[in-house]
């Protein structure tokens, strides 16, 4: 199919590499080991299953003859450019990974990369967070990544410290309650 017809470019190839939140120049991709696993899984996943059936699908669409209007064939085919993208990507973001245990701080009352704390603000509202890695953060689940403001704010402060937080609104004064780590396994 002719490229005037589709809504693609070339620079489509790089879609996820913009739309994942950007390593800090210079910087390590800090992960978990649960989170390394997780990205190390989904690569595999993608390498092994995944592509060999959708490389199987075009296969068999491409010997049915006409292509250019051959659905299966023209959705496999951007499917695997989708596969390929992703594992280029899951494969760069390894490559930078270095993979922080947090239990080594089991124990510790300061707040380092993998810690979960719990802190109030000025209001009196306690919160959760747990500091995880980039390709790790869910605000949702109460995981934040290393280099959120949140998280730069606090770190290396101690159980009962109170920590500045600059925001867009202001100002504001959180008080560490707990810090705790997993523990070894």
């Amino acid at each position: 199919m002719n490229k005037a017809f589709v809504k693609e470019t070339e620079q489509d190839d790089d879609d996820d590499v913009q739309l994942a939140p950007p390593i800090p120049p210079g910087a390590k991709n800090y992960l978990t080991p649960s989170g390394y696993q997780r990205i190390k899984d989904e690569l595999l996943q993608l390498i092994d299953v995944e592509r060999p059936e959708v490389v199987k699908v075009v296969h068999w669409a491409a010997s049915n003859g006409d292509r250019s209007e051959n659905g299966d064939y023209i959705y496999g085919k951007r499917r695997l450019r989708e596969i390929d993208r992703r594992i280029r990507f899951l494969t760069k973001r390894l490559d930078l990974a270095e993979v922080v245990d947090p239990s080594v701080h089991h124990g510790s009352d300061q707040i380092f990369f993998g810690a979960t704390v719990t802190y109030s603000n000025q209001d009196g509202v306690e919160n959760t967070i747990t500091i995880v890695g980039i390709d790790e953060f869910d605000p949702l689940k109460g995981k934040v990544s290393w280099i959120s403001p949140i998280a730069r704010t606090i770190t290396k402060a101690r159980e009962g410290d109170t920590v500045t937080l600059h925001t867009p609104t202001g100002v504001e004064e959180l008080e560490i309650l707990e810090v705790s780590y997993p523990a070894a396994k």
